[in-house]
């Protein structure tokens, strides 16, 4: 009885692990098929593992028979506790921080603002069109959950692209947007999950609205305090005198820890790991010695594209999943006016914010230069076509239980994100470098100087907002002439003050170079 229950475990073993050893080794060889084709640039990291993804699928089904296309089953809390965390601390890690927070109230603006108007045109858009369509079935949390879905995006194929010494402005947009814009979907997905659509009025949507802003609050406040706790533990006790090995582990398991934590107190843990990663990176990095700075980069730029490339190699073979596409009762010119529809409001949905909002940044920012110009319009507005894998995880969290359904009406949903996902990715990703190359033609090299802006006559950078050293009418002027500036400048004043709080007051607590030296 005993050797029969000890065979029984150890084949069970063996059933796990093979599962993971296959996969593995496909990720392993989506790595050496996209060194293969780095000089190409026409097909990058996604657009590799999603082809891979559908090769390895088809023959997959071809040996179990027309039964299944997948070696592991996909769990969207595997995802939001293990996938989702390194890639967003590393995209906040890895950000350029003065040119992110210099274009911070137009990121801002596209991320979020843009958002909720991409939202409310797919929402409303799919509500209308689907029932004409002949596709009933969808509630309305459904429909909300589907404005949020298709509103994320992936901007990952057009920053392959764009040179960031060339356009810093463009690039810190598309890069900026892309980041906050997942937070704010993830966010606003979360805050729909929480409405009853039995009472859908004004007032529930200024409850959405109310969640969404204590959501966003709460969750940037606890990544700001994780990342300054970390730098002044480091700054204080010192790690690296004995151990990098200690500092660099305890950087990853506070960023870690601070996505836990938003998670366990039902805060947004994408955004909290977010703004943690930017704050590691602005103080803590600079307290570390020489050898952990370059570890850290890598580590966290390893962990971040491994997971992008399990996801998408997942999407690749989902995409062949017999289960859902049997199980979806709709004909195929239904589904293809579905899919259809969406692809429309997606396009509908980016465009109705990216060109009304760059005006009003060039307004706003009329002293800047350069200007977001109509071509640079274009890009951005087509670099946020791409759906990617928050799209893929907010569907199977909305239309599955563990990744299983089997409810014809989320079968088609799951089907349809799967589709657009491939579509935009694919299609889209294909055509970026020549639309790029078209728009872009000769671009402007930037200059030592592109990462700030004249300074102020009235400014002086090494001086702090008020002194108590100075007269109550030394001080009353330059608060005059601070009031000034931020009527005349909004964006730039807002800019110049936190340099000169941060200068004065932050970085002599937390650590962190002076300003003439940290990096654009």
């Amino acid at each position: 009885m005993e050797i029969s229950e000890f065979a029984k475990n150890i084949t069970q073993e063996h059933t796990q692990v093979v599962p993971i050893s296959l996969f593995v080794a496909i990720l392993c060889l989506c790595l050496i098929v996209g060194h293969l084709l780095e000089e190409n640039r026409w097909v990058n990291e996604s657009i590799t593992a999603i082809l891979i993804g559908c090769v390895s699928g088809i023959i997959i089904l071809s040996i179990t028979k027309w039964k299944s296309s997948h070696i592991l089953r996909f769990d969207e809390e595997l995802f939001f506790i293990y996938l989702l965390p390194p890639i967003i601390f590393n995209a906040g890690f890895q950000v350029k921080k003065k040119q992110f927070f210099h274009n911070f109230l137009t990121i801002m603006m596209f991320g979020v603002i843009g958002v909720f108007i991409s939202v409310s045109i797919i929402t409303v858009g799919s509500w209308w069109l689907f029932p004409k369509l002949g596709f009933m079935g969808l509630s309305i949390r459904d429909y909300l959950a589907l404005g949020t879905i298709f509103s994320s995006t992936d901007t990952v194929c057009t920053l392959q692209i764009l040179n960031q010494d060339e356009t810093p402005l463009l690039y810190s947009l598309v890069f900026g947007e892309g980041v906050v814009n997942d937070a704010t979907s993830v966010v606003l997905f979360n805050a729909v999950q929480k409405i009853d659509v039995r009472e859908l009025n004004g007032k529930a949507a200024l409850r959405i609205f109310r969640d969404f802003l204590y959501l966003f609050s709460t969750s940037t406040i606890l990544g700001v305090t994780a990342g300054l706790l970390t730098a002044l533990v480091l700054k204080t006790l010192y790690f690296g005198k004995h151990s990098s090995v200690r500092e660099i582990a305890l950087m990853v398991l506070m960023a870690y820890l601070s996505y836990i934590l938003a998670e366990l107190l039902e805060l947004s843990g994408i955004l909290t790991v977010f703004f943690c990663g930017i704050f590691m990176s602005h103080y803590a990095w600079h307290n570390m010695t020489d050898s952990s700075r370059i570890t850290t980069r890598h580590t966290f730029a390893m962990m971040s594209f491994i997971a992008e490339t399990f996801i998408f190699l997942y999407v690749g073979m989902d995409a062949f999943d017999i289960e859902k596409w049997r199980m979806s009762k709709l004909s195929f010119v239904t589904s293809l006016g579905v899919y259809s529809a969406l692809i429309l409001m997606i396009l509908l949905g980016r465009a109705a914010f990216v060109f009304p909002l760059s005006l009003l940044s060039n307004y706003m920012n009329s002293h800047r230069s350069p200007s977001i110009s109509f071509n640079h319009q274009v890009v951005i507005w087509w670099a946020g076509l791409m759906r990617g894998a928050v799209s893929i995880a907010l569907a199977f969290k909305q239309f599955t239980y563990s990744g299983v359904t089997s409810d014809p009406d989320s079968a088609t949903m799951i089907t349809a994100t799967i589709i657009i996902v491939l579509f935009t990715t694919l299609v889209f990703g294909f055509l970026t470098r020549p639309l790029v190359k078209y728009l872009l033609p000769h671009p402007q090299h930037a200059t030592n100087n592109s990462c700030r802006e004249p300074k102020s006559p009235n400014e002086d950078m090494n001086l702090p907002l008020l002194s108590f050293d100075e007269s109550t009418a030394t001080n009353l002027l330059r608060a005059k002439d601070s009031l000034s500036m931020l009527l005349d400048r909004p964006v730039y004043t807002i800019h110049s003050f936190w340099r000169r709080f941060d200068d004065t007051y932050m970085r002599p607590v937390f650590g962190g170079p002076d300003s003439n030296q940290s990096q654009c």
